[in-house]
């Protein structure tokens, strides 16, 4: 069949280049040693940046809620899928982040990918004169929002202040809305929050804010860049997930209540999805107790030291560990054959570290992409330096 015959060597291509993804299946919870087919290996390849994806209090909390509103929601938050516990954890969120945005509210979704693409086509539905300002290095979900906004989208090079300003200048447009990763995904690195606020403010521009890799692990307290930066503003439209350092799933959107009931009533993500399973935001209000108390306090003084060991560990020559303060550790090298030879003796070795190849990462900029958690020991970490100082003296 020839269309059969046109995927196969569009693998084929794939294959030849090192760019294949393959998936391998784990038997155990997530957490710092898994069970992968057999084998007991040590991860560092998870988002679960605080360790609490595997929490008893969690388990017990997603259990309880099974109990009391049962499995399925059975439907979209618009007809009857909004259960009790989805209109509570809404209003948990609020007291989370609430205290930097004006006359806040929060609204949930299934998945952080669906949340980027409600905001960004709900924020520019009507009005076709719209124009999106988008991060170089933005996650998929967010290029894959403008996208599907179908207005005029500008990229700007990453973290580059003065070319998004200029941008700005010269748009005549009602609805501007510029768009950024408060910590990026492939490098570990700090979007500029603080200047990039003062631009939108300046030129009546939201900023969305997708904090997927900074809520619960930046700030005092883990909520999020907002909190890192002390910033507060009408002009921000946050977007936060809830299975990376929440340890759950889902994602939630919270902004000015009138950005929220926009949302509601424009956002075809949310009006045509069914609504998450009410359980699993039963759990998550226990994770949010976790997150803000004093053992989310204890496990971010952890990460930081285990990030802090990593960075002084590490003797690389040819490879080089970008600079990153997040639980994101990525080890640049650039070739993706030789990126791929590193994971697989890694793996050998029983560590699990992702490997991470265009189109996710520009071409020539392949890498190990290393995240730390909580839940990993100064020991696990020590182990995983001396296995990459060694591999790069010896593979050169």
């Amino acid at each position: 069949m020839e269309l059969l015959k046109q995927l196969s060597q569009q693998l084929q291509a794939l294959d030849d280049k090192q760019l294949i993804r393959k998936r391998r299946t784990v038997d155990s919870p997530c957490g710092p040693r898994v069970l992968v087919e057999g084998r007991e290996l040590l991860a560092f390849c998870s988002n679960d940046y605080l360790g609490l994806a595997n929490h008893r209090k969690i388990k017990l909390a997603l259990q309880e809620g099974a109990a009391i509103y049962g499995v399925g929601s059975g439907a979209s938050h618009l007809i009857s899928g909004h259960v009790r516990a989805h209109a509570m954890l809404e209003e948990r969120l609020v007291q989370f982040v609430g205290d930097h945005l004006e006359a806040p509210r929060a609204i949930t979704f299934c998945t952080g990918y669906m949340a980027n693409l409600a905001v960004i086509t709900g924020l520019t539905a009507g009005d076709r004169e719209a124009e999106i300002f988008s991060e170089e290095l933005n996650h998929a979900s967010l290029i894959d929002g403008a996208r599907l906004s179908r207005v005029k989208t500008h990229v700007y090079p990453h973290a580059d202040l003065a070319a998004l300003e200029a941008l700005l200048k010269a748009s005549k447009a009602a609805t501007k809305v510029v768009v950024t990763d408060s910590v990026f995904s492939m490098d570990g690195n700090l979007a500029p929050l603080t200047a990039l606020l003062a631009l939108c403010e300046q030129h009546n521009a939201w900023l969305v804010v997708d904090d997927a890799h900074g809520f619960g692990t930046l700030g005092d307290k883990g909520h999020g860049a907002l909190e890192h930066f002390n910033l507060r503003s009408p002009y921000l439209v946050y977007m936060g997930t809830l299975g990376k350092a929440a340890g759950v799933g889902g994602a939630f959107v919270a902004a000015h209540e009138t950005v929220i009931e926009t949302l509601i009533q424009k956002a075809r993500p949310y009006i045509f999805t069914t609504a998450t399973p009410a359980a699993l935001a039963h759990a998550l209000l226990t994770s949010l107790d976790l997150l803000e108390g004093d053992e989310g306090v204890t496990r971010r003084a952890h990460l930081q030291a285990l990030v802090a060991q990593l960075d002084n560990g590490l003797r690389l020559e040819r490879w080089q560990r970008l600079p990153s303060k997040t639980a994101i550790q990525p080890v640049l090298i650039g070739d993706n054959a030789e990126t791929m030879r590193a994971g697989a003796a890694l793996y050998e070795q029983g560590l699990w570290v992702g490997t991470i190849r265009p189109p996710t990462v520009a071409p020539g900029t392949a890498r190990l992409r290393v995240t730390l958690s909580a839940g990993h020991t100064s020991a696990d970490v020590a182990k995983l330096i001396a296995a990459l100082n060694a591999l790069e003296r010896d593979s050169a």
